[in-house]
């Protein structure tokens, strides 16, 4: 059997911890269907923080001004590090201080991309900043990811490549109607919102599958 070849578009922040586990979830659904379907995944921006300042803010604060108070945002950490667990996943937010602006990270990711090490790049950033808490919005920080994968970036992360690009794709990404992530655009035609079980991707792809050439919204 010759296997179908699907793109995934996949929306996502790198400070959203279910876009971590919605990319395990979603990397399972594939190891399943790696006889039947070859994924080529593509990472896209979305920043959930867009008016973030460029040096982040205190992850305290900014949290207890999105939740309400601290115990809020514990309970929604304990039901995401739940969730981890499942997919092997060690959620360690009491080692993040910070709550960093991403669009520098959301540009290397995209840099990333041009050499064929996307992926590679956002498995790093999403350890880096849930398991260690590193300052993902620190220059520093993203050369160090980079150099881990083969990459120079330190040039790139200082110039001005990759603004325009990674603010359009943004913005493609809010008139598909996105407002929040993870979400999944399977050929451009097929959407996933949320970090869905495994079985639901799978389900999903088998009917994109099916329905090769032609597609369908599933959401």
């Amino acid at each position: 059997m010759t296997a179908q070849s699907v793109t995934i578009e996949i929306y996502s922040d790198v400070v959203c911890p279910w876009c971590y586990v919605g990319k395990r979830r979603l990397e399972r659904a594939l190891d399943q269907l790696k006889n039947e379907i070859k994924a080529r995944v593509i990472w896209r921006p979305f920043q959930l923080n867009p008016t973030m300042p460029a040096e982040g803010l205190d992850r305290v604060d900014y949290l207890e001004g999105k939740f309400g108070s601290v115990d809020a945002f514990r309970r929604v950490e304990a039901h995401v590090s739940s969730a981890g667990e499942g997919e092997g996943i060690a959620f360690a937010f009491d080692k993040i201080s910070r709550t960093p602006n991403t669009f520098m990270a959301h540009r290397l990711i995209w840099y990333a991309r041009q050499h064929g090490v996307q992926d590679e790049v956002v498995e790093a950033l999403f350890k880096d900043y849930f398991e260690e808490g590193v300052e993902i919005g620190s220059p520093t920080a993203l050369v160090r990811v980079a150099e881990r994968v083969g990459l120079r970036a330190e040039g790139f992360l200082h110039g001005n490549e990759g603004i325009v690009e990674v603010k359009a794709e943004e913005a493609a990404g809010h008139k598909l109607g996105i407002r929040g992530v993870p979400y999944f655009v399977i050929n451009g035609a097929y959407a996933l919102s949320g970090a869905q079980p495994s079985e639901r991707f799978v389900a999903a792809l088998k009917t994109v599958e099916a329905d090769l050439p032609a597609g369908k919204a599933v959401r």
